[in-house]
């Protein structure tokens, strides 16, 4: 009788467990009820218990692999040719490079269909060929001022341009004929930067004196000081649709300005150094600055916040400029130029070659970037793709010291057909492109790479 009792008991336990796992399996196991040995449920319920929430990705990190996976797809996938002799299955495999395989007993190659390459080449990105550009000539140098001339702005007609010196003036030009046409005196200091209004009649203007000016072009006097930086202005940008000044300078702030009321209405702080340049567009990132601290900061104007920061520079960062097309902008320290993308700051490329101190940058519509080197070396670059087309050394005026050969800013005008230069030679020198120049007279010396890569 004893037997028979533990038989009916042991069998009710097996019959409870297996109607347990029935019931629970599905939550708590891992494989079949039939196939599960003693003891599996308490693991598998702990493993519910500690894994449960994380087997499912967060949306976010699902979304990214969703497009990862979409552009994998997208790819185009090489097709390897079926290898006669090689077995039935070998039209099967992804190899990139096939590999005789050893011959078994029967003449076929043992394990053909699964051949696997275990070094994976990265598939070979096509180098864009540069566009051809023709060289720039010198074509006219204006002289007036009595110090570095540190600053230029091109008026919204192209009629005139404005230029501010170390000798405490701005200087209004005539584009067409070089003449000078007024002088403007009212800092105390270098001019260091100047912009005009594409929408009021205003010229503004910053200096080492701390001062950020307003001035009237119908009157031609300041109407409005800025005042709130407690050491030189170095920069200033205007927003090109809103009534907003942008200033930046050596206490290492960069300050927005209500242009009309003289408020101001953001402290842009960050920077461990001198702000260098600011620039401003519509779109976010609004407003990017550089600075001595060797790094670009995108900010959202809105918030006052910084909303990235950029950090792939070793220097010093000293000029920015905007391309007036594309959503793209570039950014120059010494020895280093380099091309992001916005509104994220994605690097996209280096412009290499330039070494010197890069003062100022600019480009135009055709995709001709322009660096000035603290020395007096010029480059010009092709924007697409990096290439270097052209490269020069300024020739400093007659009565000059050689070290005064350094391009201290750099603009074009509204056409992009003539480049204004400022040297330390206190000249002004306009460039434009070579007329003459054809593709077979200036060829494009230019061979691609392997080792450079757009991104």
């Amino acid at each position: 009788m004893e037997v028979d009792d533990r038989l009916d008991a042991s069998q009710a336990v097996r019959t409870s467990a297996k109607r347990t796992a029935e019931l629970f399996g599905s939550d708590y196991l891992m494989v079949a009820p039939s196939t599960l040995p003693d003891g599996s449920i308490g693991v598998s319920y702990r493993r519910k218990v500690e894994y449960d929430d994380v087997k499912v990705l967060p949306p976010s990190l699902a979304e990214k692999q969703a497009k990862a996976a979409a552009a994998r797809s997208k790819r185009p996938r090489i097709q390897p040719q079926p290898d006669q002799g090689q077995g039935p299955q070998s039209g099967s495999s992804t190899a990139l490079v096939k590999r005789s395989a050893p011959v078994g007993a029967d003449g076929a190659g043992a394990g053909a269909g699964h051949a696997r390459s275990l070094i994976q080449r990265p598939s070979a990105t096509p180098q864009q060929r540069p566009e051809w550009h023709p060289p720039w000539k010198l074509m006219r140098v204006i002289s007036g001022h009595l110090g570095w001339v540190r600053a230029l702005a091109v008026e919204p007609n192209n009629e005139w341009f404005a230029s501010g010196a170390g000798d405490r003036t701005i200087k209004i030009w005539n584009l067409a004929t070089g003449q000078l046409r007024l002088t403007l005196t009212g800092h105390i200091s270098t001019v260091r930067g100047l912009a005009v209004s594409p929408r009021h009649p205003y010229l503004f203007s910053c200096g080492e004196d701390k001062m950020v000016k307003c001035w009237d072009l119908e009157t031609n006097k300041v109407i409005r000081h800025y005042h709130g930086h407690l050491s030189g202005v170095y920069t200033l940008a205007l927003h090109p649709q809103l009534d907003v000044l942008v200033t930046g300078g050596r206490d290492a702030v960069a300050r927005v300005w209500d242009m009309r009321t003289r408020a101001n209405i953001h402290v842009l702080t960050g920077h461990r150094g001198t702000v260098a340049d600011v620039k401003c567009q519509e779109a976010d990132p609004q407003v990017i600055s550089a600075s001595l601290d060797s790094h670009v900061r995108l900010w959202d104007l809105a918030a006052g916040k910084t909303m990235c920061v950029l950090t792939h520079h070793k220097k010093g960062v000293r000029s920015l400029v905007l391309h007036p097309r594309e959503f793209t902008f570039a950014s120059a320290s010494t020895g280093s130029i380099k091309q992001w993308k916005c509104p994220e700051g994605a690097f996209m490329q280096n412009f290499e070659g330039h070494n010197a101190i890069i003062n100022s940058l600019a480009v135009n519509e055709d995709n001709v970037l322009f660096s000035g080197g603290d020395n007096g070396s010029m480059s010009f670059w092709d924007w697409k793709t990096g290439y270097r087309f052209q490269s020069l050394d300024t020739t400093a005026q007659p009565g000059s010291l050689d070290a005064e050969a350094g391009i201290m800013s750099a603009t074009f005008d509204r056409t992009g057909l003539r480049l204004i230069v400022g040297e330390a030679d206190k000249t002004i020198k306009i460039w434009k492109p070579d007329d003459e120049a054809t593709p077979e007279t200036h060829p494009i010396d230019w061979k691609p790479t392997l080792g450079r890569q757009r991104y």
